[in-house]
């Protein structure tokens, strides 16, 4: 039997839920060459989705690259891995990539490398003291394209590591004077971060400001999760109530991938027909299964960290600074909350928007309120 619900890793095919508009929207940007940013909270699907929108646009012949940045820690790294990727997954077979890398790289002198598979373990390594390598490197997939005859699109996840580097605003100028000529590219920008993500592409300071179609991704709605967690229960032989899903779906704030697990948990417990208490051990389980990354975000926090989440946790989300919230959640003076809020958010522990602020994890919300609680 398959597994009916899947978490901690990207989805596909049944298991893949809903996002009918986000993914014909993304396609269309995919088939017509417009550029599109993808913001959301952690494990809210992004990459699913991209996954997803990828291997249909494949179908329609168009080349689709994607690349994860999360290791690169400089603009050195971000060149070579995307460099060593566009060659691969441009191309069929390690004949054709050493050609490409002769053909299109030919100027920057490059070494090619191959490990104990060639088929998938294969890498470039270029001279950086070549001043050309930027532009040389960054319009390569136009260079392919224009050569081949066909569309490329570029999809980079974890985005935001970009951020990190050094003199990163240099880089991020370098990267949109190239990128914005190109009429066979186009790219998909997504990452794990969104506040920093937010800020690469939302303000008007930023070299990315308007750089293409901007999703702020939402969440999917209690009504799709009800019919999909139904539906997966009954492909397994297994019954579940629409008000027990909407009651998985609810307590977990229909956040993407807690659902999942949240849902798994129920079905592992159910031999036929799901019982309300089996729910609640689920919800038990859950918070066993996070328990060690939750101890770990509160191991790393200030005392008065540590009291501004347990006022978010009572759903005081906007109004911190009145005295007697001050003075009962022991927050210290009213000039500390600015401090409180960026450094939470720079830990994704909490999410701002304009005065309101809530947790980032709904589970980890209610863990905390469980066992932190102390107002």
């Amino acid at each position: 039997m398959s597994n009916p619900f899947v978490f901690g890793t990207a989805t596909s095919d049944e298991q893949f839920t809903n996002r009918v508009k986000d993914t014909e929207r993304l396609l269309a940007n995919f088939k017509h060459g417009v550029s599109s940013i993808v913001i959301s909270p952690r494990r809210w699907g992004k990459t699913s989705l991209v996954q997803k929108v990828s291997s249909r646009a494949r179908e329609s012949n168009l080349k689709v690259v994607n690349i994860d940045i999360f290791s690169c820690r400089n603009a050195e790294d971000f060149q070579l891995l995307f460099a060593t990727e566009v060659i691969k997954q441009t191309a069929g077979k390690w004949e054709e990539w050493v050609e490409n890398v002769k053909r299109f790289l030919s100027a920057l002198i490059p070494k090619i490398s191959f490990g104990v598979d060639p088929q998938t373990d294969f890498a470039v390594s270029l001279d950086f003291s070549n001043p050309k390598l930027n532009d040389e490197i960054l319009d390569l997939p136009q260079k392919i394209a224009t050569d081949k005859g066909y569309k490329i699109v570029i999809c980079i996840d974890e985005f935001q590591q970009i951020g990190e580097f050094v003199d990163h605003i240099h880089f991020q100028k370098k990267l949109r004077s190239v990128w914005q000529l190109q009429k066979e590219v186009s790219y998909c920008l997504y990452g794990s971060k969104k506040h920093l993500m937010a800020e690469l592409f939302s303000r008007q300071s930023m070299p990315f400001y308007k750089f293409g179609d901007v999703f702020f991704l939402q969440k999917i709605s209690t009504e799709d999760w009800i019919h999909f967690i139904c539906e997966r229960f009954e492909s397994t032989g297994k019954k579940i109530s629409p008000d027990q899903a909407e009651m998985i779906c609810r307590t977990v704030e229909n956040h993407s991938s807690y659902v999942q697990q949240l849902a798994w948990n129920v079905w592992f417990k159910t031999e036929e027909v799901t019982k309300n208490e089996e729910i609640d051990s689920a919800v038990l389980d859950l918070f066993n299964q996070n328990a060690i990354l939750f101890y770990r975000y509160v191991e790393e926090l200030t005392g008065f960290q540590i009291n501004f989440l347990r006022a978010v946790a009572d759903d005081i989300s906007s109004e911190f600074t009145k005295s007697e919230i001050l003075q009962k959640y022991q927050l210290g003076t009213s000039a500390n909350i600015k401090r409180l809020k960026d450094a939470l958010e720079k830990k994704e522990l909490i999410d701002v928007t304009g005065k309101t602020v809530t947790f980032n994890d709904p589970v980890f919300k209610l863990w905390f309120r469980k066992y932190l609680k102390k107002y």
